[in-house]
C-alpha cells in the first residue's frame, strides 16, 4: 500500500480515546512546522533510570567499531497499539550514508528486548511519537538503542560527517551521558555545512526532533572527561517515512502489506 493513498493528516481521533495529546510541550509541533527541528525533554514522561538498565546487555555493533546496538521495526495496529513487525535489515543508500562501513549495505542487528518494548512508558513514547509525526497504522517505525563507550576519542558517526538519514521523521533521545566530553549536535540547512542552524549538547532525557528531509546534522567526537574513567553515551534513534529507496525496497520485501512513503 502506498502512503500517497492516505492523507498524512490521518484522523488519529478515529482511534480509541488517547491520553497522549499532552505528551509533547506545546511549542514542539509549531517549531517543527516553522523551522523543521525542535529540542525538548521527556524526563517527566519516562523512567529514565529504568531505561538505562537495558544498556548493559547491548550487543556490539558488528559493522562499526566501538559501538553497541539493538534495533526493531515497529508499527501501530488499527487500534493504535504498538506492534513488532519482525526482521528487516537496516539499509541506507550512499546518497544518505557515505561512510564506507555502512553505505549501500544490508545491516542486521539483534532486536530490542521484549522486556523493554513491553514497558508502558516505552509504548506510550512510541505512540506519542507516531502521533506527533502523523504516522499511520502499519507504517514502519525504526527504533534503535545505540551508542559508544570506552577510552580515548571516538567518532560516533564513523566518518559519516554532515548527513541526512533518508527519512522524513527523525528523533534522537539521549539515554545516558557518563564521563563524556564533546558529542555536540549540529544542524545545517545544507550538506556542505555553510548554513548552520543550531548547536546543542543533549543531556539524558533531552530529545531532538528533526524533519530529516529538510536539513542535515552531525555530531562532534566523544571523549573522556576524566582520563582515568571510561566514557559512555547512548541514545535512542526513532524514525519513519523513509525517502531512501534502498530502505523502502527492503521494507516492501519483508513487510509486503506495510504502508510506505514510496518515492515512485
Amino acid at each position: 500500500m502506498k502512503l500517497d493513498t492516505l492523507k498524512h493528516g490521518y484522523d488519529m481521533t478515529s482511534m480509541p480515546a488517547n491520553p497522549l495529546t499532552e505528551y509533547w510541550k506545546p511549542d514542539v509541533s509549531r517549531e517543527l512546522g516553522e523551522r523543521h527541528w525542535s529540542l525538548t525533554d521527556i524526563r517527566e514522561r519516562i523512567d529514565l533510570n529504568a531505561w538505562q538498565n537495558f544498556l548493559g546487555d547491548l550487543p556490539r555493533d558488528p559493522y562499526v567499531n566501538r559501538r553497541w546496538k539493538r534495533m526493531s521495526w515497529l508499527c501501530l495496529d488499527d487500534q493504535g497499539n504498538v506492534q513488532e513487525m519482525g526482521e528487516c535489515p537496516m539499509a541506507q543508500g550512499g546518497a544518505f550514508n557515505d561512510a564506507e562501513s555502512m553505505a549501500d549495505r544490508l545491516r542486521y542487528y539483534e532486536p530490542l528486548t521484549g522486556e523493554f518494548l513491553s514497558r508502558p512508558d516505552v509504548r506510550a513514547f512510541v505512540r506519542a511519537w507516531a502521533q506527533l509525526w502523523g504516522i499511520v497504522p502499519h507504517e514502519p517505525i525504526l527504533m534503535q538503542i545505540t551508542g559508544v563507550r570506552g577510552e580515548g576519542q571516538v567518532d560516533p558517526l564513523q566518518g559519516q560527517g554532515i548527513h541526512a538519514d533518508g527519512c522524513k521523521a527523525l528523533s534522537i533521545l539521549v539515554m545516558n551521558r557518563e564521563n563524556a566530553t564533546g558529542g555536540e549536535n549540529h544542524l545545517y540547512a545544507d550538506k556542505a555545512g555553510t548554513r548552520p542552524l543550531t548547536d546543542a549538547t543533549l543531556d539524558p532525557g533531552d530529545i531532538l526532533h528533526l524533519r530529516d528531509d529538510h536539513l542535515f546534522h552531525s555530531i562532534d567526537g566523544i571523549g573522556q572527561l576524566d582520563p582515568d574513567v571510561p566514557f559512555e553515551r547512548f541514545i535512542i534513534i526513532i524514525n519513519s517515512r523513509f525517502v531512501d529507496e534502498f530502505q523502502n525496497r527492503m521494507l516492501r520485501r519483508h513487510f509486503p502489506d506495510a504502508v510506505l512513503n514510496e518515492t515512485r
